[in-house]
């Protein structure tokens, strides 16, 4: 209900606006000039005065979408007073509703004759560029629709889920598969995560520039939730501790798989995984895979192992015995057939020992926490592989606190559910009140990659809010091995496109995925055969008039 109600407001703010700037202009028009104050009926009215499809009104102030079409809108109105050339054209842009407002009270502002038999040939040539800059424009804001409202693409650019999905895999994520997420910075560049551009290693990417007005925000809604995350489910969601980025839906996407949902019990024993005491159930699309380390004689063939057995991040060590392997991502089966080769000396699964607290620290004296690389939370002699029992918070959960309990909720209280949180001298204060217990606001989840031993996941960010999620992967639509370097790999697999995995479903939990080629040809046949018919009817159209 906030969320409608402050979009409401943005609204009649714009409108407001726009009818300051523009009612003298309206009034030419030969309109009432109280209808430039209203939202969705001015811009009707703009497109119905320039010839222009009025139905484009309702997209005026949809989120992302909204400011793109309001800038056309903007410009088609100045181009009716004669306003064409470049700056014109820049400052209706950039200052939409202050320069309006000088053409709007100006004394030589006035209707130009459009009839197209008193246009010159310069005007006629103009006019051809209009109509395919709006072409352009429409596809444009076409795709950010679709973009911000139904599915978003998605690269893989690390190993953490192989190999359920390989690194140089792209994927469309639905985003109504747990309910619509509304956008919460509805003023964006669109296609842009976050930021415009990554200023690099060197750079801080605190002073990367964003792609969205942050000061512009909604509040957290989804609508239309049928469905919640459940056990199993491969789920793309907003990293949760993204220390750049204060605006959830602008935080960077992750993909795991949803291991236990809220009420679960989630622990690690010796690197395997168990839920509610028991151990993981494992479906068709899923390898589990492990470290191991390869003692040799002599040098492997990494190059021929890769082409056996695909994604394959390796580092090589040369002794002065021989030489030693540190293999990612290897499946049972694979560390199997890797035993049996004649170099092959020793091979043994790597398995943090039980009690080891994988705790990172970002000075030498080890006195500032790095909670990004440390194990989550970071009070407890937990790593890994030997991790938990952990449960995981559910909606309406009151829970305890004390310094003990603090680091496990105090992201929770502070970060996701938005309150103040003090602890000081021995006390726990939240919103300024004293207490010693909190009621969790929503469900949570733990997202862990299906290649453990090279995963960032929940085992070091925590748990995941449900305000986090974006969706489920639907097909991956492109797959490139090599797309993305591999820093945890001495060998860089070579360019090529795996067209076997194009157009497979990604969450059906089958061995054998679904394939969605027809997809593709459908979306040719309807793109090439609808640009026939425009063309037709166009040529129709001509020839009639003529």
């Amino acid at each position: 209900m906030n969320y409608f109600l402050t979009y409401t407001v943005y609204v009649l703010i714009l409108s407001v606006l726009m009818g300051i700037s523009t009612w003298k202009l309206f009034k030419k028009l030969g309109y009432n000039p109280l209808f430039a104050f209203i939202p969705f009926y001015n811009y009707f009215i703009i497109l119905k005065e320039t010839k222009h499809p009025k139905w484009w009104a309702v997209l005026s102030y949809l989120p992302i979408v909204g400011p793109i079409m309001m800038s056309v809108f903007h410009l088609y109105l100045m181009k009716k007073f004669g306003k064409t050339l470049f700056k014109d054209q820049f400052l209706t842009v950039i200052l939409p509703f202050i320069y309006m407002a000088t053409v709007n009270y100006s004394k030589d502002a006035e209707l130009e004759d459009e009839n197209e038999l008193f246009l010159t040939d310069e005007e006629k040539e103009a006019k051809k560029k209009d109509s395919f800059l709006g072409s352009v424009t429409f596809a444009v804001v076409f795709a950010t629709i679709i973009h911000v409202f139904v599915t978003q693409p998605f690269g893989i650019p690390t190993g953490s889920m192989e190999r359920t999905l390989l690194v140089g895999d792209f994927l469309f994520v639905n985003k109504w598969s747990y309910g619509y997420r509304l956008p919460m910075r509805p003023l964006a560049i669109p296609f842009l995560q976050g930021t415009i551009f990554d200023s690099g290693e060197k750079g801080n990417p605190k002073d990367d520039p964003k792609s969205y007005v942050d000061g512009v925000k909604l509040p957290y809604e989804r609508i239309l939730q049928f469905n919640k995350p459940q056990k199993h489910d491969v789920v793309v969601f907003n990293y949760p501790q993204d220390s750049v980025h204060t605006a959830i839906d602008r935080k960077d996407p992750y993909v795991k798989r949803c291991v236990a949902v809220a009420g679960d019990t989630f622990e690690m024993r010796g690197g395997r995984l168990y839920v509610n005491g028991k151990p993981e159930t494992i479906l068709g699309d899923q390898e589990i895979q492990h470290r191991y380390i390869v003692t040799t004689g002599s040098q492997l063939d990494i190059p021929s192992l890769y082409n056996t057995f695909g994604f394959l991040p390796v580092v090589e060590q040369q002794t002065n015995n021989g030489f030693v392997y540190g293999f990612q991502g290897l499946t049972d089966k694979m560390a199997a057939e890797i035993k049996k080769l004649p170099q092959v000396i020793d091979i043994k699964e790597d398995v943090q020992e039980k009690g080891y607290s994988a705790v990172a620290y970002r000075d030498e004296n080890k006195k500032k926490i790095d909670t990004t690389q440390s194990i989550f939370p970071i009070n407890k002699p937990w790593n890994q592989d030997w991790y938990g029992p952990l449960r995981i918070p559910k909606k309406g959960d009151v829970v305890t606190l004390n310094q003990e309990t603090l680091p496990e909720y105090q992201w929770i209280i502070s970060e996701y559910e938005h309150n103040s949180l003090e602890n000081k001298n021995g006390k726990i204060f939240i919103n300024g009140k004293e207490t010693n217990q909190y009621t969790i606001k929503q469900d949570y989840y733990m997202m862990v990659g299906d290649n453990r031993d090279a995963s960032l996941d929940a085992r070091f960010f925590g748990f995941v809010p449900e305000e986090n999620i974006v969706g489920k992967p639907m097909f991956t639509w492109m797959s490139l091995q090599g797309a993305f370097a591999d820093n945890s790999s001495s060998y860089q697999a070579p360019f090529k496109v795996r067209w076997d995995r194009m157009f497979k479903a990604t969450n059906t939990g089958e061995a054998n995925k679904t394939s969605y080629w027809w997809i593709a040809a459908m979306i040719l046949i309807l793109f090439f055969g609808w640009e026939y018919f425009v063309k037709l009817f166009r040529k129709k159209k001509t020839d009639d008039d003529l």
